[in-house]
């Protein structure tokens, strides 16, 4: 069989760097789908992604190009390698996402919908139901605006950084230390932004009722406060959602450029 294998290299040798270029290219997308958002989502079947995944890599390897592999080449060593990084440019990407997750997370704890919490499949977890719908609302403007197209510039922007062959990764041309630093900053900042009219609007209520508690004690403000949080809350969001769009929006094309 390796005689087979071998002679049939030497007559076809175009066919053969394909194929060997072709696995170490689905290693890099498979570690890229793991992480990147809306692929690495679990509603996604296996199948499904894999499927992607080696259609992708297909059109990939004949828009690459690629050579021969070197004599010295370890075929393992490269595939590691190249899911390595292909991780890394997904969770990168990933990063954007996780602020307006943040955001979500405030509004719902100062809500008092703590205990409103549901499965999400992607992270295997217990997250809150506006968390969730923050989730999805993110993903659908991310994927609206053009979101796809820059991870897939991305990905192929890896190949100019880190060649299908090469043995050492550039952490410091892949992994930009500024962007990075900047994006995950931006956590906190973005997801403050997102939240602050729910937050400002609940600390009003608070100030009102703790005022009512003084003037007239009577009143059980404590149980009011349950009863008035989710409702003021919903409204604010309905009411600030248009321009929640509009913020999340430019967020995400602020960060359109990836690697």
């Amino acid at each position: 069989m390796e005689l087979i294998l071998s002679q049939f290299a030497k007559l076809f040798p175009a066919f053969n760097s394909a194929i060997a270029a072709g696995i170490i290219v689905f290693a890099r997308m498979m570690g890229f789908i793991r992480f990147c958002p809306v692929f690495n989502r679990k509603e996604i079947p296996t199948l499904v992604k894999i499927a992607l995944a080696l259609l992708l890599t297909i059109m990939m390897t004949i828009v690459l190009k690629p050579s021969a592999p070197p004599a010295s080449n370890s075929l393992f060593l490269s595939i590691v390698l190249n899911i390595a990084v292909g991780a890394m440019i997904g969770y990168m990407a990933q990063l954007i996402l996780i602020a307006i997750d943040a955001g979500a997370d405030m509004i719902n704890m100062q809500m008092g919908l703590s205990s409103a919490m549901v499965l999400d499949p992607t992270t295997q977890s217990q997250v809150s139901i506006l968390e969730k719908a923050f989730s999805l609302l993110g993903v659908l403007i991310f994927i609206q605006l053009g979101g796809i197209y820059w991870l897939f510039q991305a990905f192929m922007r890896s190949f100019e950084l880190f060649p299908i062959y090469a043995t050492q990764i550039p952490l410091t041309k892949i992994v930009n230390m500024e962007y990075l630093s900047q994006m995950t900053s931006n956590v906190l900042y973005m997801g403050l932004q997102v939240a602050s009219p729910v937050l400002l609007a609940t600390l009003g209520q608070d100030i009102i009722l703790g005022i009512i508690s003084k003037t007239a004690p009577q009143v059980n403000v404590f149980q009011l406060s349950f009863l008035f949080k989710p409702v003021l809350g919903a409204a604010i969001l309905v009411w600030i959602l248009p321009m929640l769009v509009t913020i999340i929006s430019d967020y995400f094309l602020s960060f359109s450029h990836i690697i």
